[in-house]
């Protein structure tokens, strides 16, 4: 079976999803806050994780769902749904931390 479908595959395996870097660790850190918490995080969860503006977290979600690689329902809060498959989705990286002198 497998001999036959690398032969349909031209010897290539099958390609995963395409996404960038960053909408990479976006689906790392929705991937890893479900396993913690056993729901999808909210906006608000992602934007203090990565340190950016509501407006950017909406957006990033907008463009995953765009590209297939999540399902939200509308009007219902945290019903991000992932589309890939756990092993497509790369490590989570640590933030960059902001050092004060304060």
């Amino acid at each position: 079976m497998n001999r036959k479908l690398n032969q349909l595959l031209g010897g290539q395996t099958p390609a995963g999803p395409s996404f960038t870097e960053k909408q990479g660790q976006y689906l790392a850190f929705i991937w890893a806050y479900m396993q913690i918490n056993r729901q999808p995080p909210a906006e608000r969860d992602m934007r203090r994780y990565f340190g950016v503006t509501p407006p950017s977290v909406h957006q990033m979600v907008l463009t995953l769902e765009r590209t297939g690689l999540i399902r939200r329902q509308p009007g219902i809060a945290r019903s991000i749904q992932l589309l890939v498959e756990p092993n497509a989705i790369p490590p989570l990286q640590p933030t960059q931390s902001v050092i004060s002198s304060v």
